[in-house]
């Protein structure tokens, strides 16, 4: 069966490590009809925005897309392309899986975490008022009127939603992705609501009745201090960790950091009805073009791709084809020979290295 699936290159080094997936993904004999659309800088001076609406619909249609980073140009009214993608489809889920590899680098030889992060709402709704804008004044009348303590008349504002809604339906996504994929050490429910008793009091208020519902899977909840404190200390006491959208941002490039990098981390963006799958790293202008990328990140972002179509045999393969080429590391790129040898030395191209992806799958 072949699958539609929109691939986005991207911009920077996009291009580069996608072309690198889709070479590896091709290599498995997975059938994927691709429809390359641009989207990015690239496309300011034809379409007057780096998202056109021809993606979006591209995008709609087939309900399946990858992309490689994306920049934002500046003054065009998006906070980000890839937020924008976000919002567009309701794409509520983002799950980084962060899984130890061989010769990462890191302090830790046997991470085994998931973040899911709510996507959608929190500070990152884009709810602000700039210093001086008549709103502020009037929520400082506001907030005066409700007996609180007020703020500085020369704030700048950011308003937090979190919403039962949004809250019990990541929760509920985290719980049923830890029960299929088999996750044995359960979920933790990550906040501030000691501090924030509205907000992330409404989250973990929310995130323990959905507990109730899965006796199947241990369920703790931690404040985000201590879990940053205990990811460093101990990763191996966490498994799942579903977080609000600032926290989830913050804790999953935590996370990532623990297994090598942004550059080892993929992703997906999941909605009720669309995907979208994207290493988690820049776009790295300042290396475009060179072919010294490492496109790791995003060929596992594609393995992640292969699972959701229900490709699951090719999914592993690809895991297990880029853990043995890490494992024997000949063929590796120069940020991954740094870490293995303290030296580039050796080191080969972006397109080499899935050369030996390709070589290893089984």
């Amino acid at each position: 069966m072949a699958h539609d699936v929109v691939l986005i290159p991207g911009d920077g080094i996009g291009p580069e490590i996608t072309q690198a997936m889709r070479r590896v993904v091709e290599a498995t004999g997975v059938q994927i009809n691709w429809n390359v659309q641009e989207a990015g800088a690239g496309v300011m001076d034809e379409f007057g925005t780096p998202l056109p609406q021809h993606v979006l619909d591209a995008v709609a249609e087939t309900k399946v897309a990858i992309k490689g980073p994306i920049t934002t140009p500046v003054g065009t009214g998006f906070r980000s392309v890839n937020v924008a993608l976000r919002k567009h489809f309701d794409l509520y889920a983002c799950v980084r899986p962060c899984l130890s590899q061989p010769g990462d680098g890191s302090r830790f030889c046997d991470v085994d975490l998931v973040i899911v992060r709510e996507n959608t709402e929190d500070l990152y709704a884009g709810i602000e008022f700039d210093e001086g804008a008549a709103e502020v004044e009037e929520l400082s009348q506001l907030v005066e009127r409700s007996g609180q303590k007020t703020f500085a008349a020369d704030s700048a504002i950011s308003i937090k939603p979190i919403s039962i809604a949004k809250s019990r339906r990541i929760v509920e996504y985290a719980f049923e992705y830890a029960r299929r994929c088999g996750r044995k050490k359960g979920l933790t429910a990550v906040h501030k609501a000691n501090i924030m008793k509205a907000t992330d009091g409404l989250f973990l208020r929310v995130a323990r009745e959905v507990a109730a519902n899965y006796p199947d899977i241990e369920f703790n909840d931690k404040i985000v201090d201590a879990t940053c404190m205990g990811l460093v200390q101990n990763p191996n006491d966490f498994d799942v960790l579903v977080l609000p959208n600032l926290y989830g941002d913050i804790v999953s490039d935590l996370c990532a950091g623990l297994v090598g990098g942004l550059g080892m981390a993929p992703g997906s963006n999941i909605g009720a009805d669309c995907a979208i799958f994207e290493a988690t790293h820049g776009s790295a202008p300042d290396i475009a073009g060179q072919d010294i990328a490492n496109p790791t990140a995003e060929i596992l972002s594609a393995a992640m791709m292969l699972d959701h179509l229900g490709e699951n045999d090719a999914a592993n393969r690809i895991r297990a084809a880029v853990s043995a080429t890490l494992d024997e590391g000949k063929q590796v790129t120069g940020d991954v020979r740094r870490a293995q040898t303290g030296s580039v030395e050796g080191a080969v191209g972006t397109q080499a290295f899935a050369d030996a992806v390709i070589a290893h799958l089984a």
